[in-house]
């Protein structure tokens, strides 16, 4: 391939990941061919059709695959001979039993490329795992690829947030680069093009920096999220107000106010695995002393849900027989994803204790029905809320936010809501004659 050209993409595994990847980089004008051993999966695709819901990505599917430029197969002989630069993006989930990094997939992934690379080529991992992943398996892909050493590896992180992936892939705050050569970094830096043009910032770095980063800003966000929730218990304690301790901590430009909004949590498929795996890959290499707060870390933040599940048990003197509406079962808003999602776990666990549970989400109904088909389900946030005893808002969702507490008023059986997200306008709800609670306020 002459430099001066685009190389061409493939995106090994289109999942979340490989599939916004996929599409974005042939908006930009790079020529993609993505792969997955899920037949059904790429015919979806093919046909026009997002497996997930992410805002915006549809309309840049059908660009994309009008222009011609993307294509999908099953096929890694034919990747092996289309690509110039390979991107793995396949899923890293948590390990059956363990808190360690489940590599079955990457593992899969390469073995089933390298014996088709046949000549120079970059292989890319995106998908988060635990240092030391990128050397050891420079040395399969090598060992098993026909061009031998000619092929080489890089690490670039993905630094995505559900329901902002189309900007966060097109318009990045940062791309970190992990090389071994400054061929890898140029064939990188090629790939890239559009995005560097735009003057994006890039961080040079090794293959082992590289994978600490998505892990180590996770660790971070996680603690922050977890240290305000640590507070809100300080002040249901001493009947202080979290509220305002938050917007004064968030005042202070040392410390800024994103991530710092207390409530019942974070989950999904990152936060919660990526911390568990960080500190038992910390505690493989003999450090883990280093990271033990993150286990605290995560113990803050399941004990949210417990809290949560109090709260309404508090508010209506137990919850065995009560019409309860759950507002949110996706683990965030503008996403349909359920993993390890704090507004399900506290519906299931309210239902175990014999609540009459109903749940609406504007994306992740039909996922939380599979999932979780003993909960029941309704068609809107009124429709669950009719004849409650009481509101839960688990989920942030702005329909939920924008909903008038008058007009809910006339459908509840009691004007009581617990507010798991902190998304509400207290004083507005308690002046229209709710009773209001939540984490950390009197």
């Amino acid at each position: 391939m002459n430099q001066a050209e685009s190389p061409r993409l493939t995106v090994i595994g289109t999942g979340y990941l490989g599939a916004t990847h996929a599409i974005c980089m042939a908006v930009l004008g790079f020529e993609v061919l993505g792969v997955d051993v899920d037949q059904g999966k790429i015919d979806r695709l093919a046909s026009g059709e997002v497996p997930f819901f992410e805002p915006g990505l549809p309309e840049l599917l059908t660009k994309a695959l009008e222009s011609g430029r993307l294509r999908f197969t099953t096929s890694f002989e034919e990747a092996g001979e289309f690509g110039d630069v390979h991107f793995l993006c396949v899923g890293t989930p948590q390990r059956p039993g363990s808190d360690a990094a489940d590599l079955t997939y990457v593992e899969a992934a390469v073995r089933a490329l390298a014996p088709n690379l046949t000549r120079r080529a970059l292989v890319v991992g995106k998908s988060t795992v635990p240092v030391g992943t990128a050397k050891r398996i420079t040395g399969v892909i090598q060992d098993l690829a026909p061009a031998g050493e000619e092929v080489e590896l890089a690490w670039n992180p993905e630094f995505l947030r559900e329901g902002f992936a189309v900007d966060d892939t097109m318009r990045p705050d940062r791309l970190v680069f992990g090389v071994a050569s400054d061929w890898a970094l140029e064939r990188l830096e090629a790939a890239f093009k559009p995005i560097l043009d735009l003057g994006t910032p890039v961080v040079r770095t090794d293959l082992a920096t590289a994978e600490l980063v998505k892990v180590a800003a996770n660790s971070f966000l996680a603690t922050k999220i977890s240290y305000i929730n640590a507070m809100a218990e300080v002040c249901e304690a001493v009947g202080a107000d979290i509220k305002h301790l938050a917007d004064s901590l968030a005042l202070d430009d040392r410390i800024g106010g994103k991530f710092l909004k207390p409530g019942l949590g974070f989950g999904g498929g990152c936060l919660p695995k990526d911390i568990r795996a960080f500190a038992h890959r910390a505690e493989e290499l003999g450090v883990g002393q280093a990271v033990s707060f993150l286990r605290e870390v995560d113990d803050i933040n399941r004990r949210r849900r417990a809290r949560t599940v109090d709260l309404v048990r508090e508010m209506l003197g137990g919850i065995s027989g009560k019409r309860i509406a759950a507002w949110g079962a996706a683990f965030k808003p503008n996403s349909d994803d359920i993993r390890d999602a704090p507004a399900l776990d506290v519906a299931r666990t309210m239902h175990g204790l014999g609540g009459h549970v109903r749940v609406f989400d504007p994306a992740a109904l039909d996922n939380a029905r599979r999932a979780f088909p003993e909960l029941r389900y309704g068609d809107s946030a009124f429709d669950v809320a009719r004849d409650a005893d009481v509101v839960v808002l688990l989920t942030e969702w702005s329909d939920f936010k924008e909903i008038e507490p008058d007009a809910l008023a006339q459908v509840v059986k009691h004007k009581r809501i617990v507010d798991g997200r902190h998304a509400l306008d207290a004083e507005k709800w308690r002046a229209a004659g709710w009773e209001y609670r939540a984490l950390g306020r009197s």
